[in-house]
C-alpha cells in the first residue's frame, strides 16, 4: 500500500485524506462533499471515493436509506492519524476568523466559544522585510517603538529569527545600536528604510542558542486521582512532562 500512495498526486492524496477525516470526526462522506471542498467533477468524487474503498474497503459502508458512505464498524486510519489537536485548531480558527469556513474540512461545526485573543498589529511589509532580512543576512533600518523612551528611534537591527511567546511576535536580532543580542516586537516596528549586508552570526547569540530542560509535574499535595488528571491534562508520561525552556516548577 505504501508504494501505491507514493505513486499518487498531492491533489488526490489531499481528497483521500479528507475522505478519512470526515469518517473519522464525522462517521459519514459523500460525493457531494468532496465537490463542495474541492470543486471536483461528479465523476472526479465517485473516483476518489471508489479510490479509497481500494485502499480500505473496511473502513466505510454505503448507507442506501441515507444515501452516504457511514464509518465502517472496522474503521482504521490509513491516509492520517487522527489528532485532536488538528480538529480543535481547525474549530477555534473558522471561529476567531483565521479560516474561512468553507476551507475547513469539519462539516459540522459545534457550538464553540472562547476568551478572545489580543490582536496584534503586525504590519505584513514589515513581517516581509525581516524575513527577507533574515533569508540574505541582512541588516535593517527599523523605526522602533521602545517603552524605554518615550518617542521612536532609528536603529539596525540584524535579525536572525522568529519567536513567539504565545501572545506577541517577535524577531530575534543583533542590535547594532546597543552591541548585544535582543527581542525586539514585529509590531513595534513602525518603519523600515533601508538594508545592507551583515556579518553577525546567529552562533554567538548564546541565549537564544541555550536551552534548559522545563520539567513539570503534579503538586506532591495532591491526591492520587488529582495527580492523575493534572498528568491527562498536561499530556504526562510517566509522572511528568519536559520540554526545552525555563526552569523546573509545579502544577496544581
Amino acid at each position: 500500500m505504501d508504494n501505491e500512495r507514493s505513486e499518487l498526486r498531492w491533489g488526490v492524496e489531499q481528497r483521500l485524506e479528507f475522505i478519512e477525516f470526515r469518517l473519522f470526526w464525522e462517521g459519514h462522506v459523500n460525493r457531494s462533499d468532496l465537490m463542495d471542498q474541492f470543486g471536483v467533477s461528479v465523476n472526479q468524487a465517485s473516483t476518489d471515493l471508489n479510490r479509497y474503498i481500494g485502499f480500505a474497503p473496511d473502513n466505510m459502508v454505503y448507507d442506501k436509506s441515507a444515501r452516504t458512505y457511514v464509518r465502517g464498524p472496522a474503521f482504521k486510519s490509513r491516509f492520517l492519524q487522527p489528532d485532536a489537536s488538528r480538529y480543535l485548531a481547525q474549530l477555534r480558527s473558522v471561529a476567531d476568523g483565521i479560516l474561512d469556513r468553507e476551507d475547513s474540512w469539519i462539516a459540522d461545526l459545534p457550538p464553540y466559544a472562547s476568551a478572545p485573543t489580543p490582536v496584534r498589529g503586525v504590519n505584513p511589509v514589515t513581517l516581509r522585510s525581516v524575513v527577507g532580512a533574515i533569508r540574505r543576512s541582512e541588516a535593517i533600518e527599523v523605526k522602533y517603538q521602545s517603552l524605554s523612551s518615550p518617542d521612536p528611534r532609528w536603529r539596525w537591527i540584524a535579525p536572525h529569527a522568529i519567536a513567539f511567546d504565545g501572545f506577541r511576535w517577535h524577531t530575534r536580532a543583533f542590535c547594532l545600536t546597543d552591541q548585544a543580542f535582543k527581542d525586539f516586537l514585529l509590531s513595534r516596528m513602525l518603519e523600515i528604510r533601508e538594508c545592507r549586508e551583515s556579518e553577525v552570526s546567529a552562533k554567538n547569540d548564546r541565549d537564544w542558542n541555550t536551552e534548559v530542560t522545563l520539567e513539570i509535574g503534579p503538586h506532591p499535595a495532591l491526591s492520587e486521582t488529582q495527580a492523575k488528571i493534572i498528568a491527562l491534562d498536561y499530556g504526562m508520561r510517566g509522572g511528568n512532562s519536559s520540554c526545552p525552556i525555563g526552569s523546573a516548577r509545579s502544577l496544581s
